[in-house]
């Protein structure tokens, strides 16, 4: 009987402070006084130990950076709130994109093309209320 592998989830919280110190090449302790100032919060277990995902541990990475940078951590939490905010409102975009997509495509189905006998084209969203004559053909 074979096994497969399943996807690893990037939101599961697995990993204890001390695995995840190690990944995130720092001290527990600073991770445990990231939780307590919001920067990183990881979920609890049931005997209420911090797991950590490893998306959590990509952003440990990234508050470490920042604060090698000299963004002291008042500045880390006003930068990791801006980014939270605009991934919100690229999700909105692309809502709303699909949004527009859709209601074009319906739309497209209703459009009407008008001809004049010059030969110019229109488009129009809705049939005339009142049809009109035809030209008078040309014998």
């Amino acid at each position: 009987m074979s096994q497969h592998l399943q996807p690893f989830d990037p939101e599961a919280a697995v990993f204890p402070v001390s695995v995840a110190a190690s990944l995130a090449d720092m001290h527990a302790q600073t991770l445990r006084g990231y939780d307590r100032l919001g920067l990183v919060v990881p979920q609890r277990a049931r005997g209420r130990g911090r797991r950590y995902s490893l998306r959590d541990i990509a952003r440990l990475r990234h508050v470490q950076n920042l604060s090698q940078q000299g963004i002291n951590l008042e500045g880390i939490r006003r930068i990791l709130a801006l980014e939270a905010e605009v991934d919100s409102l690229h999700g909105q975009v692309e809502r709303l994109a699909d949004m527009v997509r859709r209601l074009r495509e319906e739309d497209g189905a209703s459009r009407v093309f008008t001809a004049e006998a010059s030969g110019a084209v229109h488009t129009g969203r809705f049939r005339p209320a009142t049809p009109r004559a035809l030209p008078p053909s040309v014998s």
